[in-house]
């Protein structure tokens, strides 16, 4: 039997999402690590059917029109409710209770929806029911560098002998669409008369309190046959497509907290703890990290893990997102996260922001943490995993020759070196280096040269694992100096930084990577005084009562940008995770333990969002920060992979864990104030699993399943 600490589908269930027609709402998405669809602004409507290599872009199929209308235009109120295996809508129109269940199933390339109408009234019906379907299906034989995947113009064309169409363009790929018949309905449903192939018609003839059932399929395929099998596979039984969904994503939860699976290379730590917010927080990173794995047989680098879906980057890995769940890629999955690290190794890391998984290609322009994300990801790998060998391996960068991987965290540690321009911190680009959407967070920040901090003295620690003594001792005192220097930017008596600007500048920016970044990297360098400042700053202009504001509203640049994942009116899903680490680094726990409950009830959405809105920009949902929406100027996915940082909120702040290089792990917890009886069970350091208390104790596990 499962452990009730080990979640199911059940437990992850979202709070009720209600919506209208064009309201600030970002459907929920669905995967079966094949591919992802998203659902849309109706009952049945799906979008973004994208199972690489066969894509459909952003494309809007499945609208439902009601007796002729479409749904959406009788203005409903749309409930949702998203599980990991599915997405349930219902509403309730002109008497009829529309209630649908959304699915990916398992091992197929597409999407099923099994839809139930139900007769309110107090007489027999006749209800005609139709879907409006497109098609945009390409396999574009190239790797997907743009935001929204590829799709082309198709033409739709009946299938014979089935409620369903089949689109195509110019490429092999193919889709099929359409009504699918129910095994418990006794018939397939009835036809009725349309306008062509775009339409499919069916009518259900209900009596009083009569529920009917009806199917909806979509597939992709590289060929109509190949198509057409997958289409009659599910479409023999919609229901039995929507059990094996929620078997297997149970399936797949259980394994990600069970050593030796099968699953997973590695596996999760067992959080037992009557902590509500605790455990919510917890679940929220981990499911929302393995949520992006990518096992498709179009990825040239094997298993992947996606960075945005359902709508856009998809088959992209930035490193900086990656980076930023690092943890949970190196105790759950460290054999890709090494073949990810030796393939940036190969690429050159100050060129682009990711690697698109169907070619390698590098994607987009360099962004300036880099070199602090590889650093971190290696480190984490290394100490994790205990393959020390690793350091030792011989791998070529793009801009170089063959080197140690020890030797290339050197190089990125002392990369700032080469970006020095007139002063002795390094110059980190213009906005799109950066965050994209705050104009005066350019050139000297704080942040990175804090990070260039961590880094030599990362360095430093695997210099001295290597044997090369006088290397760390060197890296130590240059981290010391340039500590100094960092101290150069910040603000006194005021609790943030500011940054140089070319022109010798210095522009205050009251933004919250700052606080997180040099929190989380030097904060036992700063002196109390500017600790509680910082801290008194957080509270003060960024914190709210269910997430944070990513800069301050009295920022003079917070009338830039309305995109919220670094602007005034949100924040990117990582950043309220690394504040509270932050707060815990700079001395204040009680902060961050006090927060929690409230960063708890934002959980209740499906994984985290690029971005959620704190709650003067939009309504909360049930007291949590809704997740902000995906049409511009917005531009926000529903999910991020970035979502890690919850798991290492836990793992490293909240129970106190820390893990050296060599192993050796120790525990200086908080977690006390919250549950005294608050157990770790299972975390696995180079091969033997640790059991980690409240009371700081740290011991090998009792037996392989604790």
């Amino acid at each position: 039997m499962t452990s009730p600490d080990i979640p199911t589908v059940h437990d992850l269930t979202s709070d009720v999402m209600t919506h209208r027609f064009d309201d600030m709402f970002n459907p929920p998405g669905l995967t079966n690590f094949l591919g992802a669809v998203q659902v849309d602004h109706d009952v049945v409507a799906v979008r973004s059917v994208n199972f690489p290599p066969f894509s459909h872009g952003d494309t809007v199929t499945g609208a439902l029109y009601l007796d002729g209308r479409l749904l959406r235009s009788f203005g409903c109120a749309v409930e949702v409710v998203w599980r990991p295996d599915r997405v349930e809508r219902h509403c309730v129109v002109d008497g009829l209770l529309i209630e649908t269940v959304t699915v990916c199933p398992p091992g197929e390339l597409g999407v099923v929806v099994d839809i139930r109408v139900t007769n309110q009234g107090d007489v027999a019906r006749t209800v005609s029911l139709g879907l409006s379907t497109a098609s945009t299906v390409t396999a574009s034989g190239k790797p997907w560098l743009a935001s929204s995947p590829p799709g082309e113009p198709n033409t739709l064309e009946a299938v014979p002998g089935l409620a369903a169409v089949l689109g195509r363009g110019t490429s092999a790929a193919v889709s099929v669409q359409g009504w699918a018949a129910q095994r418990d309905s006794g018939d397939d449903p009835d036809p009725a008369p349309g306008n062509g192939p775009r339409m499919l018609p069916t009518r259900l003839t209900l009596q009083p309190d009569e529920t009917g059932r009806v199917g909806y399929v979509h597939v992709v395929g590289g060929s109509e046959d190949e198509a057409l099998a997958a289409f009659g596979r599910l479409a023999d039984d919609v229901p039995a497509a929507v059990e094996a969904a929620e078997t297997e994503w149970n399936r797949q939860l259980e394994a990600v907290f069970t050593p030796g699976s099968g699953e997973f290379s590695g596996s999760m730590p067992i959080l037992r703890t009557s902590s509500d917010a605790l455990r919510k927080l917890y679940w929220w990173g981990v499911v929302g990290t393995m949520w992006f794995r990518r096992d498709s047989a179009a990825s040239v680098m094997g298993r992947t893990y996606d960075t945005l879906t359902p709508r856009y980057w998809q088959t992209t890995t930035f490193i900086w997102d990656y980076s930023l769940s690092s943890m949970v890629h190196a105790l759950l999955d460290p054999e890709p996260m090494r073949r990810h690290i030796e393939h940036w190794v190969t690429t050159d890391i100050h060129t682009h922001f990711g690697t698109e998984w169907q070619a390698g290609a590098p994607v987009g322009n360099w962004y300036s943490v880099n070199d602090y994300a590889m650093t971190r990801l290696v480190r984490d790998y290394v100490r994790f995993s205990g393959d020390r060998d690793f350091l030792g391996r011989s791998l070529a960068a793009a801009d170089g020759p063959t080197r140690p991987v020890a030797a290339h965290v050197g190089d990125w540690a002392e990369a700032w070196k080469g970006l020095r321009a007139g002063s002795a911190l390094a110059d980190y680009g213009e906005i799109d280096n950066l965050l994209e959407c705050v104009s005066t967070y350019v050139h000297e920040v704080a942040s990175l040269n804090a990070a260039n901090v961590w880094c030599m003295r990362a360095a430093a620690e695997v210099a001295e694992l290597t044997g090369d003594d006088a290397g760390a001792k060197r890296l130590r005192a240059e981290a010391d100096e340039l500590v100094e220097h960092v101290m150069e930017l910040y603000v006194d008596g005021a609790g943030f930084f500011q940054a140089r600007h070319p022109d010798g500048r210095l522009v205050p920016v009251r933004h919250c990577y700052d606080f997180t970044t040099v929190g989380t990297t030097i904060a036992a360098d700063l002196p109390d005084e500017r600790r509680a400042e910082m801290v008194d700053f957080f509270r003060r202009e960024l914190q709210t009562p269910s997430w944070m504001r990513a800069l301050s509203p009295y920022d003079d640049d917070a009338t830039f940008s309305v995109r919220p994942d670094h602007q005034w009116n949100g924040a990117y899903p990582a950043w309220p995770a690394d504040a509270a680490r932050a707060l815990v680094a700079l001395g204040a726990g009680d902060v961050a333990l006090d927060w929690l409950p409230g960063l708890a009830r934002t959980a209740n959405q499906g994984p985290p969002g690029q971005a959620h809105f704190v709650e003067e920009a939009e309504p909360p949902v049930n007291g949590g920060a809704v997740k902000s929406p995906p049409q511009y100027p917005y531009l926000i996915d529903w999910a991020c992979s970035s979502a890690g940082s919850w798991a290492a909120l836990v793992i490293e702040s909240i129970f106190g864990v820390s893990v050296s290089l060599d192993g050796t792990v120790n525990a200086d917890p908080l977690v006390a104030r919250l549950d005294p009886a608050a157990e770790l069970n299972g975390l696995v350091v180079g091969g033997v699993s640790y059991d980690v208390f409240a009371d700081g104790t740290v011991r090998p596990s009792a037996t392989a399943e604790s």
